[in-house]
């Protein structure tokens, strides 16, 4: 990494714009950065590092990057830091502004710009700067990438702060290792032993996890087993536990099976006497039950006979009611025929009540005749009733006649007002019209230059396109011949070099005997040789095809670049010169004129069919008008014939209506009287026919009485039953029947017979006897049923514990190998002697390498006497691994470097960073490190000692360095020629080179 220009705004000290010319400083070599105390010297190296990696080094960085910002920097100007670099080959310009509170352009108050930052790289090529990101992660990313170390490892390889090195020299072991871990990115060996550790904290959880399973099931089996079994005194993860819990269950499965055994065999015996006892149980309960039953049969009996009074009363209603049976057709016709005679009196009584006087005593003939004399008055109004229906049909025609007059005067007035407006609307009419027509033309021209103009349009922006295109194109094409040529280049040095080592290729070929190609001889002593780096003729071809490949690509994007270049003529001659927004413009306000026109045009076939309309409407009200006149003269013609019938009919209903209001009134008078007397004459013959038909019915049921045995109808009456009362009677009558024959049934029984012989039975002996056999049973059940399941469960968790235990067995071989790495990477493990861990162990092995690289220099520095060695020496009761020890060679013994001076602690720091720096790069990836900054630190040297010092930085420069001192030693300045003055002032500081 060679850095070549630092530019600084607002940044630190630094009020203004400043400049760094690191090409010039680094010119010699070695350059110094001095300046009073307070003055920013420091503040450069904040710069670079804050370019690379946004952020300062150390304490200095706080807060989100806004205490950056210049204290002496205007308002306006906006703190901003670019870095121009070459790493990895790679020319780099980096450009960093952090947050920036600023006053807000609106309103009052402030508000803060977020973080920038462009990547640019040089391209050679084409001699320019090129864009590469303005992301913050990808930027970060790719530095810390191309540099191959963080900001840390920066910070302590690039930028060689002593102090921090001297107190690395004096710091115990855990300090040192802290600051090595930084550097050199051993947490991945850090993160082993924490993932070991893990893995035996996971493991043991598991084994203990397993063992709690198989303690589980064991106390399960103790709880099945009782007292059959013994629990081992071990805890989840000791030894031996799972031999002692599956020998422990194997004892306990034995008892189990012979307890299971004397319980089967107890339940045969048990089940044998229940069996005996239920069969005797049985016997008595039987003998009792018939015992029963016949008791029951014999109180029956005797209830029975207590009944018979009341039965044979029951006989005897029962037979009165059928001889009564026969009676009852007399009794419903006689009642049918007093009902009858009962409506046609009422009926016949109500018919009178609505008589006159004169009719109310009459008999029915004499009302029969009276109805006559009424109808045929009635069948003479009928000629009046079409007269007086005919004088109110004339009325209706006057009414009618009335409106149709009004009508045709309404037709008349609005036929004369229209027309009174004829002439104005027809002018109106055709002044639309022609207006429509201008329209129409008008829409007809825009439309021919509507087309044209969208063309020139279209032309314009093809041709903005190709514009735009075109460099691109031109790029392309140029880009391509550049490789074409650049192809071509690269085949004929591989064809020069080819014909330089011809002579080796065809001697790859000849053969004792055989004749060589180009002289004929048959003796090759001393053919030529291949020498390294030789073209043969498979690169040449591979090269002549690229060659052949960038032509070809060459060509095409010439081609693409001429069709860019013809279309681009094409759509200038068509578009012109004309801005494409003025084109389009006109195209548009073209559109809005031509939609205008035909709109307005489309009106005109609406205002011709208006006016056909009008002229049509106007033919239409002058034919009602003519219409509405001759209606009128009809009219008075017609009025005079109905005033002439109209008093001819109202003569003849004067005489017809008598003293009724109407023919109708008269005609409903005449209706309801006939009606009338009719109803009553017929309601007088009904009277007369139920009084007779009554006489009979009574005279039938007298001698049906008689003949049942009845003294009276009343009597055969009372002795009738309804259907429930003979329902029920029946039902008590076939009950006792069915009662009597189960009475007698049951004492026929033998065996009832033969029960009742014998002495009375005990059912409550026998089922207390019953139930003590079920007990038992139950008893033997319960215990047989108890050690099977017993048995069950402890072969279900035995079966369960040895699986476990075989499924555990590789995770506790598992635990020991882990536990073993575990202990053994964390210094706990009794293997390791020296209690190391394995990061401390690694960077045991890096400060070996930093102490060996420090030693070279520091011999130099102080003329050969001191040495840095690595120790791994425990201290105290620490670990061992990052010791450092100094060998001084004038008293040739090791000492610790905390015991060294100020100066020599100066120097020794020095070489300790510039071994460190040398280690940390090539760990990194061998990044070259051409810019080196050493902070502080020289004043505490005498001139000897300054003078080998500064021979050991001068000696950098044969690796192509240049180193950077930070210091305000004075003396520095005389032996330092290259340098950068930073000046402080009132207003902020300014870099002055030199």
């Amino acid at each position: 990494m060679r850095l070549h220009r630092l530019d600084i705004t607002a940044f630190g000290p630094f009020g203004g714009s400043q400049s760094v010319d690191f090409d010039a400083l680094s010119a010699a070599g070695l350059f110094l950065l001095h300046g009073p105390t307070g003055a920013g010297k420091t503040s450069v190296l904040d710069a670079v590092c804050y370019a690379l990696y946004g952020a300062v080094p150390g304490a200095r960085q706080s807060g989100q990057g806004l205490n950056l910002r210049s204290d002496h920097a205007a308002p306006g100007t906006r703190t901003e830091v670019r870095l121009e670099l070459t790493v990895a080959g790679r020319r780099l310009e980096i450009t960093r502004q952090p947050p920036w509170e600023r006053r807000k352009l609106r309103g009052t108050g402030t508000t803060v710009d977020k973080a920038q930052t462009w990547l640019r790289g040089y391209d050679a090529t084409a001699g320019a700067w090129r864009d590469l990101s303005r992301s913050h992660q990808e930027i970060g990313e790719e530095i810390t990438q191309l540099l191959g170390m963080s900001r840390e490892q920066f910070c302590q390889v690039v930028l060689l702060p002593q102090g921090d090195f001297a107190r690395f020299l004096r710091a115990d072991a855990e300090a040192r290792g802290r600051l090595l871990g930084r550097l050199f990115d051993t947490q991945r060996f850090a993160d082993v032993e924490k993932r070991l550790a893990d893995r035996r904290r996971t493991t043991e959880a598991r084994v203990r996890e397993g063992d709690t399973t198989l303690l589980a099931d064991a106390h399960r089996m103790q709880q099945e087993a009782g007292d059959a079994m013994d629990l081992p005194g071990l805890a989840p993860g000791e030894p031996g536990l799972a031999e002692a819990v599956l020998g422990a269950a194997a004892v306990a499965r034995s008892t189990t099976r012979e307890r299971l055994t004397v319980a089967e065999c107890r339940l045969t015996a048990a089940e044998s006497a229940h069996a005996a006892a239920r069969r005797a149980l049985g016997d008595v309960r039987e003998l009792a039950r018939l015992q029963a039953r016949f008791a029951e049969a014999r109180q029956r009996a005797e209830r029975l006979q207590e009944r018979d009074g009341e039965h044979r009363a029951v006989r005897d209603r029962m037979e009165r009611a059928r001889k009564a049976e026969t009676v009852a057709p007399a009794l419903e016709l006689r009642e049918a025929a007093a009902a009858e005679h009962r409506r046609a009196t009422d009926a016949e009584a109500h018919a009178r009540g609505t008589l006159p006087d004169p009719h109310a005593a009459a008999d029915a003939t004499g009302l029969a005749a009276a109805a006559r004399r009424t109808a045929e008055e009635l069948g003479g109004l009928e000629s009046a009733r079409r007269a007086e229906q005919r004088l109110a049909a004339l009325a209706g025609e006057r009414t009618g006649l009335d409106d149709q007059e009004r009508a045709d005067e309404d037709v008349l007035c609005e036929a004369d007002a229209w027309l009174a407006d004829w002439d104005p609307t027809r002018t109106a009419l055709q002044s639309r019209i022609e207006a429509a027509q201008q329209a129409a033309t008008r829409a007809e021209q825009l439309a021919e230059r509507r087309e044209p103009a969208r063309r020139r349009l279209t032309a314009a922006r093809t041709r903005d396109e190709l514009a735009a295109g075109l460099e691109q194109a031109g790029q392309r094409a140029l880009a391509s011949a550049q490789r074409a040529v650049d192809a071509r280049t690269h085949w004929l040095d591989l064809k020069e070099q080819r014909l330089n080592g011809i002579a080796a290729e065809l001697a790859a070929h000849l053969t004792d005997g055989a004749p060589c190609a180009v002289c004929g001889a048959t003796e090759h002593p001393a053919p030529a040789r291949k020498v390294d780096g030789h073209v043969d003729r498979e690169t040449e071809e591979r090269a002549l095809a690229a060659v052949q490949r960038a032509e070809e690509q060459r060509t095409e994007d010439e081609r693409r670049l001429g069709g860019v270049r013809e279309a681009l003529a094409a759509a200038t001659a068509e578009a012109g010169d004309a801005p494409t927004a003025r084109l389009a413009a006109e195209a548009d306000e073209l559109e809005r004129e031509f939609t205008r026109a035909r709109r307005d045009a489309s009106a005109l076939h609406a205002a011709h069919e208006e006016l056909r309309r009008a002229e049509q409407e106007r033919e239409r009200r002058l034919t009602d008008r003519q219409q509405a006149a001759v209606r009128t003269a009809a009219r008075l013609t017609r009025r005079e014939t109905l005033d002439r019938e109209q008093a001819t009919l109202e003569e003849e209903l004067t005489q017809a209506r008598g003293g009724a209001g109407s023919v109708a009134a008269r005609a409903a008078q005449l209706e309801r009287r006939a009606a009338l007397l009719t109803a009553a004459a017929d309601a007088t013959r009904a009277a007369e026919d139920a009084a007779h038909r009554l006489k009979d019915a009574d005279a039938r049921l007298a001698d049906a009485a008689y003949r049942a045995g009845f003294d009276t109808p009343r009597t055969a009456a009372d002795a009738l039953l309804d259907a429930a009362a003979h329902r029920e009677l029946q039902h008590r009558l076939d009950a006792r029947q069915a009662e009597e024959a189960a009475v007698r049934a049951v004492l026929a029984e033998p065996g009832t017979a033969a029960a009742a012989a014998q002495p009375p039975a005990d059912p409550a002996s026998a089922e207390q006897a019953a139930e003590g056999a079920e007990q038992r049973l139950r008893e033997a059940v319960s215990a047989r049923d108890a050690a099977a399941r017993c048995r069950t469960q402890l072969d279900r968790l035995s079966a369960r514990a040895t699986d476990g235990v075989r499924r555990l067995a590789p995770l506790r071989q598992e635990y020991d190998r882990v536990a073993r790495l575990a202990a053994l990477t964390a210094g706990t493990s009794a293997d390791n002697e020296r209690r190391m861990r394995l990061e401390s162990y690694v960077l045991a092995a890096r400060l070996e390498q930093v102490a060996a690289a420090a030693t070279v220099r520091l011999r130099r520095m102080s003329a050969g006497r001191y040495t840095l060695v690595h120790s791994d020496d425990r201290s105290g009761r620490g670990r061992s691994g990052l010791g450092l020890h100094v060998v001084d060679a004038w008293t040739g013994r090791e000492r610790d470097t905390a015991t060294l001076s100020g100066g020599e602690t100066f120097f020794a720091s020095l070489a300790l960073a510039l071994g460190l720096a040398d280690v940390v790069t090539d760990e990194a990836g061998g990044v070259r490190l051409d810019t080196l900054f050493i902070d502080e630190g020289f004043g505490s040297l005498d001139d000897e000692t300054l003078d080998e010092v500064l021979d050991v930085l001068d000696s950098l420069r044969e690796r192509d360095r240049s180193v950077g001192i930070v210091s305000h030693v004075g003396d520095l300045r005389r032996r330092i020629h290259a340098r950068l003055e930073v000046v402080k002032g009132r207003t902020g500081s300014s870099l002055r080179q030199r």
